[in-house]
């Protein structure tokens, strides 16, 4: 059989620990095999990205912007622990923060449903879409331990002088964190999350706490507002969806009586935190797709969840691990849909498809990963290590194409 041919290269940015593995085996398996790949390499491992002081980080970004499709391994975001464990010049901010905002996109997640994993929400028919705000808030945040009394202020400093707000007067020791967004990225959320609505003709919840935090999350609820006023509500009411702003608290009682198929847009700590609960509610972390979408047009697939250090561990001690690929899988399907689409190549849209049905049939057929296997109702489940899986999902993919 020829491969499928592209022409313009993906943006590949490399991750860390297991998934790094898991990383190599899909591309050896599934697509080597079926495509000519054509992608643009960066290395965000942590050793790469300290090596090179984070730099590649942002010229992933930058490439990203230049070839509009890109597609992400899970990378570490390090801690004081793995500081001394990597021995690192410092404690490098979030690579998916970096490129989120370089890109001012929105982060779109949706559970991959497939039967015999029910929802832990037996309402829950359909999936429910995060959007999660990419840019600001706690992950932009400055912050200070406060040693002793004294008195904290927000000061501003314009053209015309400076104004200020008392946060606290201390009476001891304490923390404090000051944080930020800024307009034109809260617009761009709100016509990201409006179009992708649009686009899949799906109602759109967005929820804050404007109660409680009468100026920033207030600031967020009113230009939602304005924008779906001027710009979108025609196109709304034609196509019969709705918008509707709620409060957080209010949206997560709605989510759990809902039966799902909506987009819930999301500030940025809500959305993440929001969307592992979903995540992990729908089955697994590891059966869900994430894409960052900037309103330019740019997009950059990954995988909801994390590096899966204790596998990771594992397998380093030479040990064989049941780590759940789909969502890594499902992130190279994304990306080579959205570059067939983007290059006019239907053969490779077609085997996108192909091998999202691959993946499915095989989890479907009774065989899967350990994470799947503790929740399946299926008769007749075989738990499969990593590499088993994998060559699994090759066998049915080799049938459908």
């Amino acid at each position: 059989m020829a491969k499928i041919q592209m022409t313009t290269p993906l943006v590949e940015m490399d991750g860390d620990e297991m998934t790094r593995v898991l990383w190599t085996m899909i591309k050896d398996e599934l697509l080597y095999p079926f495509v000519d790949l054509k992608t643009e390499y960066y290395d965000l491992g942590l050793e790469k990205r300290n090596e090179t002081d984070d730099q590649i980080t942002v010229d992933s970004a930058n490439a990203t912007i230049k070839y509009g499709v890109a597609v992400k391994c899970a990378t570490i975001t390090p801690n004081a622990a793995r500081v001394k464990e990597y021995n690192l010049k410092e404690m490098w901010k979030s690579p998916n923060g970096t490129i989120r905002a370089i890109l001012d996109g929105t982060v779109f997640r949706a559970p991959i449903l497939v039967k015999g994993i029910e929802p832990y929400v037996k309402t829950w028919k359909k999936p429910i879409t995060i959007a999660r705000h990419a840019y600001g808030d706690v992950y932009k945040a400055s912050e200070m331990k406060i040693p002793a009394a004294g008195k904290v202020e927000l000061v501003y400093t314009g053209a015309d002088g400076e104004s200020r707000e008392l946060i606290h007067t201390f009476e001891g020791a304490g923390i404090v964190q000051g944080m930020h967004n800024k307009n034109d990225s809260i617009e761009s959320f709100a016509r990201s999350c409006f179009n992708y609505a649009l686009d899949t003709k799906q109602d759109l919840w967005f929820a804050t706490k404007d109660t409680i935090s009468k100026k920033y999350d207030h600031t967020f609820k009113d230009i939602f507002q304005e924008i779906y006023d001027n710009e979108y509500k025609e196109k709304f009411e034609a196509l019969g969806i709705e918008y509707f702003y709620t409060l957080i608290d209010d949206a997560v009682a709605r989510v759990i009586r809902s039966e799902g198929g909506y987009i819930w847009a999301c500030k940025n700590y809500d959305g993440d935190v929001m969307s592992d609960m979903v995540a992990t509610a729908f089955g697994s972390l590891s059966m869900m797709t994430s894409v960052l979408v900037s309103p330019s047009g740019v997009y950059e697939y990954e995988a909801a969840h994390g590096t899966v250090q204790r596998h990771y561990y594992r397998h380093l001690k030479g040990e064989k691990t049941s780590t759940n690929p789909i969502a890594t899988i499902f992130a190279w399907s994304g990306a080579l849909r959205k570059r067939g689409e983007m290059d006019k190549l239907p053969e490779l849209m077609e085997f996108a498809d192909k091998l999202e049905k691959a993946c499915i049939d095989t989890i479907e057929s009774g065989k899967m990963t350990g994470d799947l296997a503790c929740l399946s109702t299926l008769d007749n489940v075989e738990t499969l290590n990593s590499e088993e899986f994998i060559k699994a999902i090759r066998a049915n993919l080799e049938k459908l194409v």
